[in-house]
């Protein structure tokens, strides 16, 4: 039986996946661990200006078992290296994570004993924020790159 005979136009197939990652794509929960100027950059992106709402990411919760992306902005050191990965292992999958400038990326200009040179040391990261600290269009873009990578089959305008 040929199913477009009997519905015409007005069935719609899909993957039950392809829903699924459309809703978590314009529906991801942040989470800020902002330990440096990174985390003021961070206060421009959900203000009115750049308005992070824009790409469903407006619920910024403080809370890791309500977040299903970690934003990391700021220096790390080994004493708070436990907490951060605590703070990863709590979240629930599927999740993502962004370093946010360069001291989360690499450990920027402090390159001494204390300070872990790039989070990717502790946990595992999804899309890296170049700059010291990163314009509010840089995160923006770094939101649009994980959304990419839950859909990768939708284009992002």
């Amino acid at each position: 039986m040929d199913l477009r005979k009997f519905f015409g136009d007005t069935v719609l197939t899909t993957r039950i996946k392809d829903v699924v990652n459309w809703g978590r794509k314009y529906a991801l929960w942040p989470m800020p661990f902002g330990t440096a100027c990174c985390a003021i950059e961070f206060m421009g992106v959900v203000s009115a200006q750049f308005d992070i709402s824009r790409f469903g990411a407006e619920v910024v919760r403080f809370s890791p078992r309500q977040s299903d992306l970690l934003l990391v902005m700021g220096t790390i050191n080994y004493k708070q290296a436990p907490i951060l990965k605590k703070i990863y292992e709590q979240m629930c999958e599927p999740k993502w994570v962004v370093a946010v400038g360069a001291c989360a990326s690499s450990g920027g200009f402090y390159d001494n004993y204390s300070v872990v040179q790039g989070i990717d040391e502790v946990i595992p990261v999804d899309v890296y924020v170049p700059g010291c600290p990163p314009r509010p269009e840089q995160i923006l873009d770094a939101v649009m790159k994980i959304q990419k990578k839950i859909d990768p089959g939708a284009k992002l305008e």
